[in-house]
Parts: structure tokens; C-alpha cells; sequence
């Protein structure tokens, strides 16, 4: 299973960005838990500088834009 963050204030990109990991894991039949990291503290400790961000398994993998369904795909890889 893997564990995932979605670093971002909440913004639509944010949202936009959870909604599309849930939807590629569902395709793709994997167990994900899906964490929502809005606190500025803890997304700049990340290293994440620009949101939304997206960590896996506590990896940085994305920042910076909502990436497309097939980038979050390649992510999953």
C-alpha cells in the first residue's frame, strides 16, 4: 500500500490534484491511503515550494502544477 501527500493549502489545484490520484488508483486497482498536508509548516519542511505537491511514501515525486492523469499514472509506476 502505498502512502501518499497531497501538500497545498486546499487550493482547487489541490483538490483537482487529490481527486485525480484517488481516480488513478481506483484504476489501477492499487491500495493508496491519501493524506491532505495543508499546514505551510510541514509543506515547507517538505521542500515543497510551490503547490500542489505530491510526496509518496514521504518521497517528493511533483510540485508545481496539477499534473495530467497520465503523469500521476507514470507517478504510480
Amino acid at each position: 500500500m502505498k502512502h501518499i501527500q497531497v501538500y497545498g493549502t486546499g487550493c482547487k489545484g489541490c483538490t483537482v490534484t487529490a481527486e485525480r490520484i484517488e481516480q488513478v488508483a481506483q484504476e489501477l486497482g492499487q491500495n493508496i491511503t491519501l493524506e491532505k498536508v495543508t499546514s505551510l509548516e510541514d509543506i515547507m519542511q517538505a521542500g515543497v515550494l510551490s503547490t500542489p505537491g505530491i510526496g509518496i511514501d514521504g518521497v517528493i515525486k511533483h510540485t508545481g502544477s496539477v499534473p495530467s492523469v497520465e503523469q500521476i499514472r507514470d507517478l504510480f509506476a
